[in-house]
C-alpha cells in the first residue's frame, strides 16, 4: 500500500520560509517521479513543483518561481519543498504527489496523493 505523508504544515507570516516534508513508503521511490500540488478554497488543485527520480530534472510553476525548491532525498524516501518569500497568495492546502512513470506536472499524471498540509500565509 503506497503512502505519501506530508508534514511541515503552518501559520506563517508574510515574508517568512517554510519546509514542507512528504515521506513515501510501498512504491520504488528512487524510481518515482514526484511533485507538489495546492489546492486553495473554492479553486482547482495546481501544480507547483516536481522532481525528476534522479533529482537532475525540475519543473516550477511561474508563480513560485524562484521563492520555492523541490528537492529530494532518495536514501530517506522523502521529497521536500522549501518556500521562502511566503505570499498570502500560497495560502493554500499542498499535497505531494508520485508518479510511477514520469514527472508529475499535471494532476491527471498523478498516481499516488498524499492528504495534504495546510499552508496559511497571513499578510
Amino acid at each position: 500500500q503506497v503512502q505519501l505523508v506530508e508534514s511541515g504544515g503552518g501559520l506563517v507570516q508574510a515574508g517568512a520560509s517554510l519546509r514542507l516534508s512528504c515521506a513515501a513508503s510501498g512504491l520504488t521511490f528512487s524510481q518515482s517521479g514526484m511533485g507538489w500540488f495546492r489546492q486553495a478554497p473554492g479553486r482547482e488543485r495546481e501544480f507547483v513543483a516536481a522532481i525528476s527520480w534522479i533529482g537532475g530534472i525540475t519543473y516550477y510553476a511561474d508563480s513560485v518561481k524562484g521563492r520555492f525548491t523541490i528537492s529530494r532525498d532518495n536514501a530517506k524516501n522523502t521529497v521536500y519543498l522549501q518556500m521562502s518569500s511566503l505570499k498570502a497568495e500560497d495560502t493554500a492546502v499542498y499535497y505531494c504527489a508520485a508518479d510511477s512513470f514520469g514527472i508529475p506536472r499535471t494532476a491527471r499524471s498523478v498516481d499516488y496523493w498524499g492528504q495534504g498540509t495546510q499552508v496559511t500565509v497571513s499578510s
